[in-house]
């Protein structure tokens, strides 16, 4: 009986056939293959611009290819680059461990390998982001999934001082309108690692293509979400054991950020806590301490 063959890549189909096509779509073809990136974030019009063709080629393309167009073309490609790994967090787990005191010894394990973690994050690189934060004409924070919660903090934290500046990217509507919104100025801070949620690599091409300055949180200078940032804050997440990649390089970051961002605002920043603080109080937010 034979077997069946492996279905090639979209990107292989590609550029097997660059060959045989037009000299114009050749030229299409070749910009697609160096851009594969490209191809599956930015719409066709923007790419046309870049290549310095006519859209319409990239629909052409996508039907000498034998695809029904360029949407079908993309999807293959989009699919393409899906981390293949299926279970990004069940597999890190390994057999169990034995003995009495395996679980002690595992939270010991776990608290030294983020404690080497911490101690590894670039200092000068975050200083360097905060300066960048506190520059910005407005912040805004973009974490999805299990990265919601370290944009969560960062964006509480400065809004105890810069209420009217910051902004949670999603946070009061569909996230697409705030993408929309990022403007030459503003900093945009995307958070991310492994696998990586499709919102943060769109968060991070909208940030670029506005020309705000992006400052990505990543586990990898490879990190689609990374691409192109102005300030790369690099934490370790696959490092730590248990099923589950760390988060606590994120925080330690994020927390920096908002402690340096307050520091440079000096005076102002101070005066603006104290209004916070003040209006916490006479709301009674918090219970009141016993003697």
């Amino acid at each position: 009986m034979a077997q069946l063959q492996p279905k090639s890549s979209p990107l292989s189909e590609l550029c097997s056939a660059l060959p045989s096509l037009p000299a114009r779509l050749r030229q299409v073809g070749r910009f697609v293959a160096a851009n594969d990136y490209d191809a599956t974030t930015r719409s066709m019009r923007d790419l046309a611009a870049e290549a310095g063709a006519d859209p319409a080629a990239f629909t052409r393309l996508a039907k000498a290819l034998g695809y029904s167009g360029w949407d079908e073309l993309r999807a293959a490609l989009t699919e393409a680059r899906r981390p293949a790994q299926a279970q990004p967090f069940s597999a890190r787990t390994r057999g169990g461990r034995k003995g009495p005191d395996a679980d002690i010894s595992l939270v010991a394990d776990k608290l030294e390998a983020e404690a080497a973690g911490l101690a590894r994050i670039s200092t000068g690189s975050v200083a360097d982001a905060a300066k960048a934060l506190h520059a910005a004409r407005r912040i805004w924070i973009a974490g999805f999934r299990s990265c919601r919660s370290v944009a969560e903090l960062l964006n509480y934290q400065l809004r105890l001082f810069r209420s009217d500046e910051v902004q949670l990217v999603g946070g009061s509507g569909p996230e697409d309108l705030d993408l929309g919104a990022f403007q030459r100025g503003d900093a945009v801070v995307v958070i991310g690692f492994a696998p990586y949620s499709r919102a943060s690599v769109l968060s991070a091409r909208a940030a670029h293509d506005s020309g705000a300055t992006l400052v990505a949180i990543a586990d990898a200078i490879s990190a689609p979400m990374a691409e192109g940032a102005d300030h790369l804050l690099l934490y370790e997440a696959a490092a730590s054991p248990g099923f589950f990649p760390s988060l606590t390089g994120a925080i330690a970051i994020a927390e920096s950020l908002a402690a340096v961002t307050f520091v440079l605002g000096g005076a102002k920043a101070k005066r603006r806590l104290e209004e916070t603080e003040g209006r916490l109080a006479a709301m009674s937010q918090y219970v009141a301490e016993r003697d």
